[in-house]
């Protein structure tokens, strides 16, 4: 009898990195857009009933912004222990630490039931959510860069960035079948619960997925030397502030986007538009599907012809697309609105699929974790964080759709031109990262990141 050989260990380790960073950011996406399809459809009538539909609203979305003021104490937190004692248990961390807090708040009375305390408590665990997911985005995208073969660093990197879209999807979808297999008003009293609930099962497959991963070659070796940073926070920033403030700002744009289309969507579809909140969970589902479903081809290109140019186009993209969104939707046409959802879906994945990468290059592998953390967090809470908030209050105020517009194709143009001068008016910056993408031999010259 002819035994089979082993697979190579090499060759089967980055795929099940690969897997492991893409259901856990899936499930962590899961848990929080929960919150932000709850925050546009449910929570201003089940936590704020005694202000007006549109002051609901507005008071949800600041729940929802809490979130992302929590996320920056989660990145820095997990980033410092993430580099001074491995990526993969501070991820196993976040990871419980996300799915608790978005099953406690499936299991929240509502203000009906115990008044004032019912939206601190949803604070709380919202805090808890954004400091469970601080500590995971970065996280998974430094594991995954780490655990890269040459040459395909990009392909590799965007895995985890197919989280956001992945979770979106569950998230709406459940949203979705529940609200199609309950009526109206049960729905509001307690089916919103359920998808929350769903979390504890969730989490405990990302836990199975997740406790199989090592950590990598590269931060082993940093152990090993006992080179590991005592302080990787304050070591990160010698990367000195010019670039940590252009990569900061370029990465504004695709985050505010991606919250724009994602929360802010559902509002000002079903409240000002007037349509069906089920017609419009499925075409930002469709959409999500096809952004998941296309990033590793554009990390592909990323590959083959440079990280930063797929970025400043893609950048370049979502700034003409969100020229063009808003009157696509006020058409009111069901068609047009589809396409329109779609074409957000087509855009999207240009640049977020290697803006990790982006960010995780400029920073050495012993700091990798706390730097790529600290630009996230800072850079959601910018864009993703503010952005339905600002979007709503100017909506509120009846600024109208061509103030949101305008004011996202600002944040476009800032992202689109600190790309530029980041990458193509500042001197090259080379690393060990950025040569691995460009080569297939793990000893080649290191290449421009462009």
């Amino acid at each position: 009898m002819t035994s089979v050989p082993p697979r190579s260990t090499a060759v089967s380790a980055p795929r099940r990195v690969a897997a492991a960073t893409l259901v856990g950011t899936t499930l962590e996406w899961y848990d929080f857009m929960l919150y932000g399809t709850a925050s546009a459809l449910i929570f201003g009538k089940q936590f704020f009933p005694s202000l007006s539909p549109a002051a609901g609203t507005l008071a949800a979305f600041s729940t929802f912004a809490v979130g992302f003021g929590a996320r920056p104490i989660g990145g820095l937190l997990f980033g410092h222990f993430g580099d001074r004692f491995g990526r993969r248990t501070t991820l196993v961390v976040s990871l419980i630490l996300m799915g608790v807090s978005s099953t406690l708040i499936g299991l929240l009375p509502a203000y009906a039931s115990i008044g004032f305390w019912a939206p601190v408590l949803l604070v709380v665990l919202r805090l808890a959510q954004g400091v469970g997911l601080g500590g995971e985005g970065a996280g998974a995208t430094v594991l995954s860069i780490e655990h890269a073969p040459p040459g395909r660093l990009n392909r590799y990197a965007s895995f985890p960035q197919m989280g956001t879209p992945a979770g979106l999807i569950l998230a709406n979808a459940m949203f979705l079948g529940t609200s199609a297999l309950l009526s109206d008003a049960a729905f509001l009293s307690w089916g919103w619960r359920i998808p929350f609930l769903l979390s504890v099962i969730l989490v405990v497959v990302g836990l199975v997925v997740r406790l199989r991963v090592t950590e990598s070659e590269e931060y082993a070796g940093l152990l090993r030397r006992g080179e590991v940073s005592a302080f990787p926070l304050r070591d990160a920033l010698r990367v000195g502030l010019p670039r940590l403030t252009l990569i900061l700002l370029a990465a504004v744009a695709t985050s505010a986007v991606v919250y724009i289309f994602m929360v802010f969507t559902l509002t000002y579809g079903t409240k000002t538009l007037g349509f069906n909140r089920d017609f419009l969970l499925a075409g930002v589902i469709v959409a999500a599907v096809v952004w998941c479903a296309t990033m590793p081809l554009w990390g592909a290109l990323g590959d083959r012809i440079g990280t930063a140019r797929v970025f400043l186009a893609g950048t370049a993209a979502l700034l003409a697309w969100c020229a063009v969104y808003f009157p696509l939707l006020n058409t009111g046409d069901r068609v047009v609105v589809f396409l329109a959802l779609i074409g957000m879906g087509v855009v999207l994945p240009i640049s977020h699929s290697v803006g990790g990468i982006i960010i995780a290059d400029l920073f050495p592998a012993a700091v990798r974790y706390s730097g790529t953390s600290l630009i996230v967090q800072i850079s959601v809470i910018l864009g993703g964080g503010l952005a339905p908030l600002i979007a709503t209050a100017l909506w509120t105020a009846g600024a109208g759709s061509g103030a949101i517009a305008w004011y996202v194709v600002a944040v476009c143009a800032i992202s689109l031109t600190s790309t530029f001068v980041l990458f193509w008016v500042l001197p090259r910056h080379a690393s060990r990262t950025v040569a691995r993408a460009a080569s297939t031999e793990p000893e080649a010259e290191p290449a421009p990141v462009r």
